[in-house]
């Protein structure tokens, strides 16, 4: 396989690591977008130099809290900018991580992600969109939201996916040949075991020595949407390990 040049942004956050990871072992180029490395998808300093020569665009960046208005925002202007300075650059196309039941929601970051899924698919570069489940590492991130002894988490079904076996299967979307068939169902990747976040979070919380306790969703966007499965993996998903279990015992 030809060696291609990509640019990751986002690509010191949680899931762009793994990509950078994924495409240094295949053998790719690989140009690290995000502020950390002098690259900003929102001003777009350092854009235009970081995309010289790049052949396809990997968008992994994300926005730092779940309020909606201020992630459709950024994703407004990461899209944007992303097109902008892609097209001027020559990529190909570019590939977002989005989320299961993105295109379900109606409030809260899910909504903020469907937003991203439409302005991105509307310019004019050619766009892969691959949902993928809540992260394993998400559950570590409830559990840090409520310090102390004792964590409510909502007993809402899931199917947590690692991100690293996001990161190859993003890898894997972003060289497939050709394009997507008009109307095709957007790819998806997710876990193998279904689950609530509650569930997966007393496994987490036995070795910190917190108590989980699972608690219906109020208050979380969505939950009767969330409770009735419309975020889980639908039919055509990918399913692929390790479980959360696994993972856990793969980290200790």
């Amino acid at each position: 396989m030809s060696t291609i040049t990509f640019a990751v942004a986002g690509a010191t956050g949680r899931l762009g690591r793994h990509v950078v990871d994924v495409l240094a072992e295949r053998g790719h180029r690989v140009v690290p977008m995000s502020r950390a490395t002098g690259v900003d998808v929102i001003t777009g300093e350092g854009l235009a130099e970081a995309l010289t020569g790049a052949e396809v665009i990997i968008d992994v960046a994300s926005w730092h809290s779940s309020e909606q208005a201020a992630a459709t925002e950024f994703f407004r202007t990461s899209a944007r900018n992303l097109h902008e300075y892609g097209r001027q650059a020559g990529a190909a196309r570019i590939v977002v991580a989005s989320i299961i039941g993105a295109d379900k929601a109606t409030a809260g970051f899910l909504a903020a992600k469907k937003a991203h899924e439409e302005l991105l698919l509307s310019g004019p570069l050619p766009v892969r969109i691959l949902r993928a489940a809540q992260f394993h590492e998400f559950v570590g991130q409830l559990l840090d939201w409520q310090p102390g002894d004792v964590a409510r988490i909502p007993a809402l079904p899931t199917q947590l996916v690692a991100c690293r076996t996001v990161a190859e299967e993003l890898v894997d979307l972003a060289l497939a040949p050709g394009e997507p068939t008009p109307g095709a169902p957007i790819p998806e990747i997710a876990g193998p075991r279904k689950e609530t976040m509650a569930q997966a979070a007393r496994l987490l919380g036995a070795r910190r020595g917190v108590k989980v306790v699972g608690v219906d969703g109020s208050g979380v966007p969505d939950a009767e949407l969330a409770a009735d499965g419309a975020f889980l993996p639908g039919p055509h998903a990918k399913l692929a390990g390790p479980t959360f279990q696994e993972w856990l015992d793969s980290r200790s």
